[in-house]
């Protein structure tokens, strides 16, 4: 039963990602968006879905108790209408530019969700955050809660081919390759610009409300950029930017291999233990230069033939 609901947490962990994966392909693998606050859209889902689903505290507001079928999408939507002014403002701005924006914004989300307790508990957090099926008992709701997860990443993965192979996604694609060309034919870079980047924000958004249910627990700890930033891009590039299978793949492989790596690190003793960790980030940024290298185009480079 143990190595049952140790892999039911992988590939949970792992779909949540993909749908961190999938958001951001929409904004940088379809659009060209150098979006490094990924990490702000992922707090507002996940935070907004807490607060509605958690039970009444007096450590902050919400405590709502609704049903995580409204609070997951509600998550997704207060991540999309946190993107529209951002990218409306930050969106100005191109390429290094933009990064060094977005990190910003994602800061600034970040340390509001650590200091303003009233709203979010603060360092605390949010407890007693219920998860879809927990009452089926383990492991059947921790298998339960993994096919729910499965489906979701599944409705993203169809809601994003549909809009690559849309006419929305060809549009995309030309702001990305040649923006002037896509100004001659009739298109609006701007706009278009800032619908990927509020939909790859609802993505990440709907990513985050998942991650808050399956925690049960919500802190500003579970924000780091390593982990929500950082480790997103390396999936990304991995599986194949431009490629929404690339961009679920990419999350599965380098998920398991970061899992991995932590349990070998566990093993290891005292203080050897601690450097591992660090040793970890080092061999996955390495390995990010390796693919940048040998296979730029990742594992699954971007189809060209079926999807321009």
């Amino acid at each position: 039963m143990d190595a049952a609901l140790y892999a039911a947490t992988l590939l949970t962990l792992a779909a949540i990602y993909a749908a961190f994966s999938l958001g951001l392909n929409l904004q940088w693998g379809l659009t060209g968006l150098m979006n490094f606050g990924g990490l702000a859209f992922v707090a507002a889902g996940a935070y907004t879905a807490a607060l509605l689903t958690a039970a009444p505290s007096g450590t902050h507001v919400g405590g709502f108790g609704l049903p995580w079928w409204l609070a997951w999408p509600a998550g997704a939507l207060a991540a999309a209408l946190l993107a529209l002014p951002v990218g409306a403002v930050s969106l100005r701005v191109r390429t290094d530019y933009l990064a060094i924006a977005t990190i910003g914004i994602a800061e600034i989300v970040r340390l509001a969700v650590r200091n303003e307790d009233w709203l979010t508990g603060g360092p605390l957090g949010i407890t007693g955050i219920p998860r879809p099926f927990e009452g089926l008992g383990q492991p059947w709701g921790q298998l339960a809660y993994l096919g729910l997860a499965c489906a979701a990443v599944a409705g993203l993965y169809a809601l994003a081919e549909a809009t690559a192979r849309s006419p929305f996604g060809r549009a995309l694609r030309a702001v990305r390759d040649d923006e002037e060309a896509a100004k001659a034919v009739g298109k609006n870079p701007a706009r278009l610009r800032v619908q990927a980047f509020v939909l790859g924000a609802a993505f990440m958004g709907l990513g985050g409300a998942m991650m808050a249910a399956f925690f049960k627990f919500m802190s500003p700890e579970a924000l780091e950029p390593v982990t929500v930033t950082f480790l997103v891009w390396v999936m990304l590039i991995a599986g194949g930017s431009g490629n929404n299978r690339g961009a679920v793949l990419g999350a599965v492989a380098v998920w398991a291999v970061w899992a991995a790596t932590d349990w070998l690190a566990a093993q290891l003793p005292g203080e050897l233990a601690t450097r591992a960790a660090y040793v970890r980030l080092f061999l996955i940024g390495l390995a990010l230069q390796l693919i940048l290298i040998a296979r730029p185009q990742g594992l699954i480079g971007e189809r060209i033939g079926t999807q321009r």
